[in-house]
């Protein structure tokens, strides 16, 4: 499964160009200012852009691009691209 557009233009956003070329296996093990600072604006971004809410257990887990992608696909019940329109 490829990384939905928004997504990736949510990660370009926080995480700059470092973000471009993301893949579902990225986390911040693969890109270096993924720290906890920018894990909090990366939720808020993400909740701002997707119209979602995340409890404390789920922002802990989300740890990866796939993490992130397959709870906004459950949260809206399509693709998150797809949630939007």
């Amino acid at each position: 499964m490829s990384v939905d557009p928004r997504l990736q233009a949510v990660f370009e956003a926080v995480f700059g160009r470092e973000a471009s070329q993301l893949s579902e296996q990225d986390s911040p093990a693969t890109i270096e200012s993924w720290d906890s600072l920018n894990h909090v604006y990366l939720v808020l971004a993400l909740e701002a852009e997707f119209g979602v809410q995340f409890d404390a257990e789920e922002i802990a887990n989300l740890i990866s691009v796939g993490a992130i992608q397959r709870r906004l696909e459950s949260a809206s019940g399509s693709s998150p691209a797809r949630a939007a329109s």
